[in-house]
């Protein structure tokens, strides 16, 4: 990179304001996470990208996920690749021939995973956490 992150971010947004800049830093905090998770030194499936995301956002921001991607300007999982390809054009992240957007459509839907999904899975910690 030639420029640094932040001013290509800028850049970035002045094109397509439709996400906020910390959206991306938070996709290339999910990436490096991602990385990790599936043990990959470079690149990461669309699939395993959003998996990596959820975990992320979960374990980060809790019951707050839904009102941060709300504010962040991002709906759904179509949201994160326009996000990851955004970058993609701008030489920050490469991708490979068979990478593209349609890997990020419909990966899941937010309000199960991040609003009722959650609640359960805390039903089910506070249960155990009773039972000892």
């Amino acid at each position: 990179m030639n420029k640094k992150f932040e001013t290509i971010i800028e850049d970035i947004y002045e094109k397509d304001c439709r996400y906020k800049e910390d959206s991306y830093v938070f996709v290339m905090e999910a990436l490096a996470y991602t990385q990790k998770k599936f043990k990959r030194s470079k690149h990461v499936k669309g699939e395993e990208m959003l998996k990596g995301m959820r975990e992320l956002l979960l374990n980060k921001y809790g019951p707050m996920t839904m009102t941060v991607l709300e504010h962040w300007g991002i709906k759904n999982t179509e949201d994160f690749g326009n996000i990851v390809f955004n970058l993609v054009e701008n030489r920050v992240l490469s991708k490979t021939e068979d990478d593209n957007i349609e890997e990020f459509r419909n990966g899941y839907n937010f309000e199960e995973v991040f609003d009722s999904g959650y609640r359960k899975q805390l039903a089910k910690k506070i249960s155990r956490m009773r039972s000892i």
